[in-house]
C-alpha cells in the first residue's frame, strides 16, 4: 500500500511522483525528524537518485508527538517503528540511523526479517558501535542540570531548546528516555542481517572509533562499507553533500 502522506510515526520531505524506493532516516538520542529537514532539498536538488522518497523518523515525546509518552527502550521503539513501517514497505526500503539511531535500525532491521519477511535494501549506520560493542551507561540516572550539561558536550540537540527554561521543561522528559533506551542497551550477542550494513563516521569523533563501526562488519555477512569524512560525532551536518553522496551509491 503506497502511502501519499505523512504518518503518525513518519514525515515525508520533499514529495517524489513515482516512488521507486525510500530512505528512512532514524535520529540521534535528543534528536527529532526536524533534523533531517535540510535533507528534503536534496531530494528536490537531484542529489539522490529519481524516485527516492525521504521519510524522517518521528519519535514521540517531541515536536508534534510531544503530548506523548516517550519511550525509554531500544528494543520497544523498534517494536513500534517496524510495525508503522509496514505500510511503506511496498518499495525497497533502506535505513540511515545516526548514534542512537543505528542501534534503532539494527533493531528494526531484524524484526523485519524475522516478523515479516522483509529484507532491507540497505542499512546504514551512523556513529555507533556495534550491538555487541556498546557499553551501558547510567547518564540517564543523572540530575537535570548533569544531563543537560551531557546534551551540551555531545551536541545535536537545538540550543534554543536547551537554554530556554520553558521549552527546556518541555524537552526534559525526552531527553532523559533517550538517554535511559542508549544507556541500557547492550551489550548483546551480534545478530546477522540479510542486507549489505554501511557506516559512516567523522574522523573525529570523541565517542566512537572507525574501529568501533568496522566492528559492524560481524553482523553484515551480506557485506560491509565504510566510509570516514571529516568532523566530529555530528559530522553529517558539515558534511551533508558528502554523505547523501554516499547514500546515493548505494540507492541507485
Amino acid at each position: 500500500m503506497a502511502v501519499g502522506v505523512d504518518s503518525r510515526w513518519f514525515r515525508r520531505y520533499a514529495p517524489v511522483g513515482e516512488v521507486r524506493r525510500r530512505l528512512v532516516c532514524l535520529p540521534h538520542a535528543g534528536g527529532s525528524a526536524g533534523f533531517f529537514h535540510s535533507w528534503g532539498r536534496a531530494v528536490a536538488e537531484g542529489v539522490l537518485p529519481a524516485g527516492v522518497e525521504l521519510l524522517t523518523t518521528r519519535y514521540p515525546g517531541r515536536q508534534e508527538r510531544l503530548e506523548e509518552p516517550a519511550i525509554d527502550s531500544i528494543e520497544r521503539l523498534a517494536d513500534e517503528v517496524s510495525a508503522a513501517l509496514l505500510p511503506f514497505a511496498d518499495t525497497p526500503l533502506t535505513l540511515f540511523g545516526h548514534s542512537m539511531g543505528a542501534s534503532v535500525g539494527y533493531e528494526v532491521a531484524l524484526r523485519l526479517e524475522s516478523r515479516h519477511g522483509i529484507r532491507l535494501d540497505a542499512l546504514v549506520v551512523s556513529a555507533r558501535k556495534a550491538p555487541h560493542q556498546v557499553t551501558p551507561k547510567d547518564t540517564y540516572r543523572h540530575g537535570d542540570r548533569a544531563l543537560l550539561a551531557e546534551v551540551h558536550r555531545i551536541g545535536g540537540t537545538e540550543s534554543a531548546l536547551l537554554d530556554d527554561a520553558e521549552l527546556r521543561e518541555l524537552v526534559l522528559p525526552a531527553l532523559r528516555a533517550d538517554f535511559k533506551a542508549v544507556g541500557t542497551y547492550g551489550p548483546r550477542t551480534p545478530i546477522p542481517v540479510s542486507c549489505p550494513v554501511v557506516g559512516l563516521i567523522g574522523d573525529r569523533d570523541p565517542r566512537v572509533t572507525v574501529a568501533d563501526l568496522r566492528a559492524w562488519a560481524a553482523v553484515a555477512p551480506a557485506g560491509f562499507d565504510l566510509t570516514v569524512l571529516p568532523g566530529d560525532h555530528f559530522y553529517l551536518v558539515q558534511q551533508r553533500e558528502a554523505v547523501l553522496h554516499a547514500l546515493a551509491a548505494h540507492l541507485g
